[in-house]
C-alpha cells in the first residue's frame, strides 16, 4: 500500500497583502499554509487604507503603470507581467467584489471599502486550509536555525519546509510595520537599504507666524509642483505648520526626499496659475493699478489671495513683489525649500529594505535559502493611486511561485 507524504509547512510572516496573497497560492498547491503576525487581526494597514475609499490598483496603460516605479520599474515590471492590474481586478471579481474605475483612472471596489474584500478572502484561505495565527511575533531565528515565534509569554521554535516574510517596511509601526526585522537579516548577510519615508510631508526651515496661524491645513488647489529641470505636475496639497504634505507632494516624494539626501535641501518650485502662461501673467499685473495695493491688485486681476497670495508674500523678497516681470516669474516658479521629509513612523509608506541582490528571481535570500520576502520590506517604492498595493499583491505570488520552485511543486 502506498503512503502519501504529508504536504511540506510553509510559514507565512506577515499578515498583509503580499503575505495573505503569497498564502492563497500555496495552498492552492497542496501545501500546509500557516501565516503569522504580530497584531490581533490581519491586514490591518491594508484596512487603513481603505479609510476614505479602497484605491486598489489603476486603470493607466501597462507601459505608464511600470513606469511609477521609477528605478525598480524593471524589477516590479517582471512581477506585474504575471500578475499586474487587470489580474488582481479579475481576482477581486472572483471573491465576489465589483470594482469600477474613477475619474482619475484609479479603481476601487463598488463599495469603496476594503473590509469585506478582506472578509471574503479571509473566508476563501481559511477554506483552502490556512492557519492565521494572530499575536504571534517572529522574533527571528534561534540557534538551531527554526524560527523563533513568541506569543503572549511564551515562545516556540519552528522548522517550516519554506518560510516567506512578508513584514512590511518601517511606516505605520502601530499597524505592525516596524522594521524590527533589520538587524537580523543584517546578521544572516542579506543586504539591505536604509528604510525611508516615502509618499511624506515634508519640513521648510520655519513657516512665518502668518503662514502657521491662519493658513496651517489650508488646501493648496490648482497648482503645479517640479523640481528644476523637471516637467510640471499639477495637483493640489495642503500647508502645514511645518511644511507641506498631501497627494502632490507624495507623488514627488523620492525626487524630494533624495535631493535632501544628495543636497541637505530641496529647492521645489510652485506655479500657483499653471492654467495661464508666464505672458499671460506678467500682461495681467503690468496694467496700472492705481492706490490699490499689488495684494488687491493680484486679487483683481489673476483672483491670486487666500493661502496663495500668503506663500507669494512669504516667499518673495520687497523688492521683486512689488515689480511685475519678477513677480510674474514668482506665480510661476516660486521657490520652496524643503529641508527635511517626515518621520518614518507618519509616512504612507517606505522606501528601502531588502536589496534585489540579495534575492534571486523568486524573491529566495541567497543567503539564507528556504527564505522569501514579499511585499514592502523589499528595495521598491511607488506613488500613491493604487500602485503600492498592486506590487505588494504581485509580490506575494511571485515569492509563492518561488517557493513552489524551491520545493519542486512548479
Amino acid at each position: 500500500m502506498a503512503v502519501t507524504s504529508p504536504a511540506p509547512s510553509i510559514a507565512i510572516i506577515g499578515g498583509g497583502p503580499a503575505g495573505l496573497m503569497a498564502a492563497e497560492v500555496l495552498s492552492q498547491a497542496g501545501l500546509a499554509v500557516a501565516v503569522y503576525d504580530a497584531m490581533p487581526s490581519v491586514g490591518r494597514k491594508f484596512l487603513l487604507a481603505g479609510v476614505g475609499g479602497m484605491n486598489i490598483t489603476h486603470a493607466e496603460p501597462t507601459p505608464a503603470f511600470i513606469g511609477r516605479y521609477a528605478e525598480q520599474a524593471g524589477w516590479v515590471g517582471d512581477w506585474l507581467a504575471a500578475f499586474g492590474a487587470d489580474a488582481l481586478r479579475a481576482w477581486i471579481h472572483g471573491l465576489g467584489i465589483d470594482t469600477f474605475v474613477g475619474s482619475s483612472g484609479r479603481v476601487f471596489p463598488t463599495d469603496m471599502k476594503a473590509a469585506p474584500l478582506l472578509r471574503a478572502w479571509l473566508k476563501r484561505l481559511r477554506d483552502q486550509g490556512v492557519v492565521i495565527h494572530t499575536r504571534h511575533r517572529w522574533l527571528g531565528w534561534a540557534s538551531d536555525g527554526g524560527l523563533l515565534i513568541e506569543h503572549g509569554t511564551s515562545q516556540a521554535v519552528i522548522h517550516p519546509a519554506a518560510t516567506v516574510l512578508a513584514l512590511g517596511g518601517g511606516s505605520w509601526p502601530r499597524l505592525g510595520s516596524d522594521g524590527i526585522w533589520l538587524p537580523w537579516l543584517a546578521a544572516r548577510g542579506v543586504a539591505l537599504a536604509e528604510l525611508q519615508p516615502a509618499n511624506c510631508g515634508f519640513e521648510v526651515q520655519a513657516w512665518s507666524p502668518l503662514i502657521k496661524e491662519r493658513f496651517a491645513g489650508a488646501p493648496l488647489k490648482n497648482i503645479a509642483m517640479y523640481l528644476a529641470g523637471a516637467s510640471p505636475r499639477a495637483g493640489e496639497c495642503v500647508i502645514t505648520e511645518g511644511g507641506v504634505e498631501g497627494s502632490l507632494v507624495y507623488a514627488l516624494s523620492a525626487q524630494i526626499r533624495e535631493a535632501i539626501n544628495r543636497d541637505g535641501h530641496c529647492a521645489l518650485l510652485l506655479d500657483l496659475l499653471p492654467a495661464r502662461s508666464l505672458a499671460q501673467v506678467e500682461a495681467a499685473l503690468s496694467k496700472p493699478r492705481g492706490s490699490r495695493s499689488m495684494a488687491r491688485h493680484l486679487q483683481g486681476q489673476l483672483r491670486l489671495d487666500g493661502v496663495k497670495a500668503a506663500l507669494l508674500r512669504e516667499l518673495t523678497d520687497a523688492q521683486a513683489y512689488q515689480a511685475p516681470a519678477s513677480l510674474a516669474r514668482a506665480i510661476k516658479a516660486l521657490p520652496l525649500t524643503l529641508v527635511r521629509p517626515r518621520p518614518l513612523a507618519e509616512a504612507i509608506s517606505s522606501a528601502g529594505g531588502v536589496c534585489r541582490a540579495a534575492l534571486d528571481e523568486g524573491l529566495m535570500l541567497q543567503a539564507v535559502p528556504g527564505v522569501f520576502c514579499a511585499g514592502e520590506m523589499l528595495d521598491w517604492e511607488a506613488p500613491t493611486g493604487g500602485y503600492l498595493l498592486t506590487a505588494c499583491f504581485a509580490s506575494g505570488r511571485r515569492a509563492a511561485e518561488g517557493v513552489l520552485r524551491y520545493l519542486g511543486r512548479a
